[in-house]
């Protein structure tokens, strides 16, 4: 049997209008991803990219076309139900962390699960699992001051991570980083893909993009190309099994 998809867009138009005129951001761009995909998004400046990422990450709606995420018809919400599909299924990676300043990691993580409901208890085990995951558990009381790039970025996966979500999100996550941490960070995200989580990464860096399982590349709003990948460059091979 076939698996059903995580993400289902099908001739999806994202129309802006400016003045007089028209911006069709997105322009028909039908695509499905599955469960425990690895995807990165490529495109040149005004292709569609950030508008693809708003859409998918529930910050965004069709003007044209239909979106469904685990069979839920997005476009059909209103804002609190959009806020709430968010929180629940997509995490968040970006490029400029989003960390708050003046609390540690802890708090930072425990962030979503308090628009969530959860309880103090169960946000600081869930928490803690999260900062485990992306191995920052001796600064767990640290502030992101305290904290370098790689370190900043990997509390904001684990915040991304912490609700379990269906999709993690990632907007140029390496855009802020030397090459070395930037490595660093795609050797977690090929760790997190192997645990099981999918991924859509949206990147101008054809180094990232090759990390991925499949390479989806927009123009002018249009799916230029989706090609899987055969041979995707690994950061590393001390990944544990």
């Amino acid at each position: 049997m076939k698996t059903q998809s995580l993400i289902r867009l099908r001739n999806v138009r994202k129309i802006y209008p400016m003045g007089a005129e028209e911006v069709r951001a997105l322009d028909g761009v039908s695509l499905d991803i599955y469960p425990n995909e690895y995807v990165a998004v490529m495109g040149p400046s005004g292709s569609g990219k950030s508008t693809l990422m708003n859409m998918i990450g529930c910050l965004d709606t069709p003007t044209e076309g239909t979106y469904h995420l685990r069979g839920q018809n997005v476009g059909e919400m209103e804002d609190d139900e959009l806020a709430a599909i968010r929180n629940r299924e997509v995490g968040f990676v970006f490029q400029t962390f989003n960390l708050l300043p003046k609390v540690n990691c802890l708090q930072n993580v425990e962030l979503p699960l308090i628009y969530s409901g959860k309880r103090k208890a169960e946000r600081r085990r869930m928490a803690e699992v999260a900062i485990d995951k992306v191995g920052l558990s001796d600064r767990i009381t640290h502030k992101p001051s305290e904290l370098s790039g790689g370190q900043r970025q990997r509390v904001a996966v684990a915040r991304a991570l912490v609700n379990n979500p269906s999709l993690l999100l990632a907007d140029e996550p390496t855009g802020n980083l030397d090459t070395r941490t930037g490595n660093e960070i795609m050797l977690l995200f090929e760790e997190l893909y192997r645990r099981g989580n999918a991924l859509m990464v949206v990147t101008h860096e054809e180094g990232v993009a090759r990390h991925a399982r499949r390479i989806i590349r927009l123009r002018d709003g249009m799916v230029e190309s989706d090609v899987r990948v055969e041979n995707p460059v690994l950061a590393s091979l001390k990944i544990a099994a």
